[in-house]
């Protein structure tokens, strides 16, 4: 089984990565190709495509490959993307749509050719007032560039799809927390940033209240979804290829509480109020809480609750001393 992942270069797709390279897919081994500007060492490892996707050659080259299956987890972070609008949607938006187009290209050539295309896209294609709890038939109405580039792109999944030129599904996917490594450009690093940072013994600062509620899922949950997209019956979705995902609903102090109880009170002292009018403009908008009762009917699993989220990253992520 052939796959492509593009943005395998980066934190969830080199665990994607690494985790289809040791289990497999259902069942069947995998020949992986990574597609990104840059890659972690793997020696070893599958084999790679150095490039921006938003290069029409880069896109041309990865149909060309014939993958089985395409993970599209490329994308300009939320952050980013509002400050830069002209790159937001030159990657995330017009490359999506050119390697779309290199696939309905392949798929033409050769009409037996129809891969799925599983594409990453967020809980930001959402906007206020919200209820409680968001359904799995509530309004998208993003309210920042990338979550309207998103929501694009899921369109765009869509609509391929519909005229049977790929097959696809979109993941809404809740903030992926606690991150390993350095903070980058998304608005919502932080939520990583207060429990990574502690937990290394380094200062770490808050720029929202700790009233702020929101939706996480740790990165082996995330891996867990992708995978299981790949080989879902599609069937399952009916004319609506888009699924909310499982997560864990809490405030920054519940995260910061969990936390204590993880790692005690010398951690929580590291995280320090650092208010950010621009971080928490955005934030403001995001929605809070879901009830994702497609996904789980179909067995898509998250953590049941953010201690749990923490403990999977000192298991998964924590460097060892």
């Amino acid at each position: 089984m052939k796959i492509a992942i593009i943005g395998g270069g980066g934190m969830v797709g080199q665990k994607l990565a690494r985790h289809l390279a040791a289990q497999g897919l259902d069942g069947h081994a995998v020949d992986l190709t990574l597609v990104d500007m840059a890659f972690p060492t793997w020696e070893g490892g599958p084999d790679q495509i150095s490039g921006d996707i938003s290069n029409p050659a880069i896109a041309t080259k990865i149909a060309s490959l014939k993958p089985d299956i395409v993970y599209h987890l490329a994308a300009i972070v939320s952050g980013e993307a509002e400050v830069d609008f002209d790159k937001g949607y030159r990657v995330n938006v017009h490359a999506t749509w050119g390697l779309l187009e290199s696939l309905r290209a392949a798929h033409l050539a050769d009409p037996s050719y129809r891969p799925r295309v599983v594409f990453t896209s967020s809980i930001a294609v959402f906007g206020p007032p919200y209820p409680d709890q968001i359904g799995d038939t509530f309004l998208t109405a993003p309210q920042t560039s990338y979550g309207a580039q998103k929501a694009m792109g899921e369109a765009l999944v869509s609509d391929y799809a519909r005229k049977g030129f790929i097959t696809g599904i979109s993941l809404r996917l809740p903030t992926i927390c606690v991150r390993p490594g350095k903070a980058n450009m998304a608005a919502s690093s932080f939520f990583s940033g207060i429990i990574r940072e502690p937990l290394n013994g380094i200062e770490a600062r808050l720029p929202v209240p700790d009233t702020v509620r929101h939706w996480h899922a740790s990165p082996r949950a995330a891996v867990g979804f992708l995978a299981k997209a790949a080989t879902l019956n599609l069937d399952l979705l009916g004319t609506r290829p888009v699924l909310n995902l499982p997560g864990v609903s809490c405030t920054v102090a519940e995260q910061i509480e969990a936390l204590r109880r993880v790692a005690g009170e010398e951690a929580v002292a590291l995280i320090k109020p650092d208010p950010d009018e621009a971080v928490m403009k955005i934030v403001q908008g995001w929605p809070r809480n879901f009830a994702p009762e497609r996904a789980l009917a179909m067995g898509f699993q998250a953590e049941p609750d953010f201690e749990t989220i923490i403990r999977t990253y000192i298991e998964d992520d924590l460097p060892q001393t």
